[in-house]
């Protein structure tokens, strides 16, 4: 075995330069041929004096033998690299299990090996996902080319599989993922620059991506869009951004107020899948955004808007009234007052009661539903209690400061503690009357006492009652509310986004490649949906983490035998299922042997 390097001429670059292949002398009879066993290319950049080094380890890989001294490591990663690539290029590709087709051969058991194991299973489902999806065919209506389309899928499938950095990415596909023999593309000797080129491509035909997509779900899952389902979630930064002008500081839902935030939102069908996305700046109030996102989708008159209290603003639900649309909303208004009498009672998911009483609206063809269940209820109660309980102890820890030396009195400071503990403890404060005692000759505060007094018809007398109001109102108590509940998903949407396909945080710092990285984290959760949703249809609930656990436990190994003859035997193909990954195979309707089996005898 030796490396040939071959002077070409290109007439279309008017010049010349060098290829490579790896070339194997065979005796046939009295005759020697030279067969090439792989293309290098032009870009074959290891010194030439290392050449028959390489090729003597290329050949100990190909007939399982084991090195002598430790090779050099850039030989040993070209080495282990051309080997893979002459198996996945020469090897013969059969179906698996086909017992009509066997192939016997007589080798030493005491010479297997297996060796260049890759995940495979996560990878499988996720490209089937996309497939589903029609994504490769919209990336190249978009104008990807084969390589740009493989780099695009990759980022994509790396956030679900294994979420991390594109460098994190990069490293992933060339060490431990068999996702480049799905897609039958290279990517051990890709740059990490690829693949923030890829996300760069993404985001710019974001607009048509996101149509074409929630096009083929409409095919997919035979629903009509009718309900539009709208949040607002933001994510933090590392560093300090300053190369991207949405990165402003804000409340973070992290709680991570040491860091630029940057705003992600989302309009959603109630069959959970996204209809639109959009990166705001960190600082974004919820109520300014609706009118941009709903004017991008082009809306049709009467479609059903849902949303929470946080965008829910005076001048929100007056613009969506003037331009026809319904809406089902978490009001805003403090008061929780409920006529039990009057109520209807429905059965939630989990059969427990839910409480409903019809109320007049705010506006000309609108109403209120105020709503009371007893599980709420005694959530209400034991988060009021637990705020109650933490402001009377600072109350406490203020007044026993009265009567110890070193510690002011001063009526001003006392005011000045007093007003910001009321400031932090919001939630119950207002519901508290304090009471001073004041020493007119020298100013200082003697005695410090408080009353509970909670106001009527608030969350501390009317703990477990909140307040929904609608345009819908010819639909029953039953359907409104059942409706609203679609906002639960909307919340486990982010919570996927978050958690499980590594949405948080942001590690870049240009404005395009931070909207990318939340791009390609949107393109992956309507993956992740399809398979859920699936799922769903066969009585599997689990979460995607769940699911990529049990589906991680798949790899791709290729097995080397010594034959009798003196040859070697590489056989490469994924291993057996478990029982729990295979039942989630059959439910998807997919292949359990993902990239099939290839043969080479050498």
């Amino acid at each position: 075995m030796f490396i040939r390097q071959t002077k070409t001429r290109s007439s279309s670059v008017g010049g010349s330069y060098f290829t490579h292949r790896i070339v194997e002398s065979r005796r046939v009879g009295k005759k020697v041929s030279q067969h090439t066993l792989l293309n290098l290319g032009s870009n074959f950049e290891l010194p030439k004096e290392a050449w028959p080094e390489l090729c003597t380890r290329i050949e100990q890989i190909l007939n399982s033998e084991d090195p002598l001294f430790s090779p050099d490591a850039t030989i040993e990663r070209t080495a282990q690299h051309i080997y893979s690539q002459i198996i996945a290029r020469k090897g013969e590709l059969q179906a698996p299990d086909n017992n009509e087709d066997q192939d016997f051969q007589e080798v030493d058991v005491n010479s297997i090996r297996q060796v260049k194991p890759r995940s495979v299973g996560a990878e499988h489902v996720s490209l089937e996902a996309l497939k589903e999806l029609r994504i490769p065919q919209i990336l190249e209506e978009a104008g990807f080319n084969g390589r740009q389309r493989a780099e695009a899928l990759a980022n994509i499938i790396g956030r679900m599989c294994a979420p991390r950095s594109e460098l994190g990415t990069a490293h992933w596909l060339k060490e431990r993922s068999a996702l480049g023999e799905l897609l039958k593309h290279d990517f051990t000797q890709m740059p990490v620059m690829q693949l923030y080129r890829a996300s760069d491509r993404l985001l710019k035909k974001k607009n048509l991506i996101e149509e074409k997509i929630f096009e083929q779900v409409q095919d997919i899952f035979g629903f009509t869009p009718t309900v539009t389902l709208y949040d607002l979630t933001n994510t933090y930064m590392e560093g300090q951004a300053s190369q991207n002008p949405k990165a402003k500081r804000g409340r973070s839902k992290e709680k991570r107020k040491d860091c630029p935030l940057i705003t992600l939102g989302l309009t959603l069908d109630a069959s959970g899948f996204i209809r639109h996305s959009e990166v705001f700046e960190g600082n974004v109030t919820e109520g300014e955004t609706l009118k941009e996102m709903l004017l991008q989708l082009k809306a049709p008159d009467g479609a059903l808007i849902i949303m929470d209290a946080g965008i829910a603003s005076k001048e929100n639900l007056e613009w969506l009234i003037a331009n026809k649309f319904n809406y089902l909303v978490v009001s805003r208004e403090r008061k929780r007052d409920i006529d039990m009498g009057q109520a209807s009672v429905i059965e939630s998911a989990g059969g427990n009661p839910i409480h409903i009483q019809r109320q007049d609206g705010e506006y000309e063809g609108e109403i209120k539903l105020a709503c009371w269940s007893e599980q709420r209820a005694l959530k209400d109660q034991g988060i009021n209690e637990s705020f109650r309980e933490k402001y009377e102890q600072e109350l406490k820890k203020i007044s026993d400061g009265l009567h110890k030396p070193r510690f002011t009195k001063k009526r001003d400071v006392i005011n000045q503690r007093i007003g910001r503990l009321k400031e932090k403890c919001k939630r119950v404060s207002a519901h508290y009357r304090i009471d001073m005692e004041v020493d007119e000759a020298t100013g200082l505060v003697t005695r410090l006492s408080w009353e509970y007094q909670p106001q009527a018809n608030s969350k501390q007398t009317h703990p477990g009652v909140y307040k929904l109001r609608t345009t819908l109102t010819h639909w029953d108590d039953e359907t409104l509310w059942r409706t609203y509940t679609m906002l639960t998903d909307l919340e486990s949407v982010f919570r996927s986004l978050k958690s499980e396909l590594g949405m948080r945080p942001v590690y870049h710092h240009a404005e395009g490649r931070c909207d990318g990285h939340l791009f390609i984290t949107v393109l992956a959760y309507q993956a992740v949906q399809v398979i859920r949703r699936k799922l769903k249809d066969h009585a599997m609930n689990e979460s995607w983490g769940s699911l990529r656990e049990k589906l991680a436990s798949q790899y791709r190994i290729t097995a080397t035998f010594k034959q009798r003859d003196g040859k070697t035997l590489h056989v490469r193909q994924a291993t057996r299922p478990e029982e729990e990954l295979g039942k989630i195979y059959s439910k998807l309707g997919i292949s359990p042997d993902p990239g099939g089996v290839q043969k080479m005898t050498i």
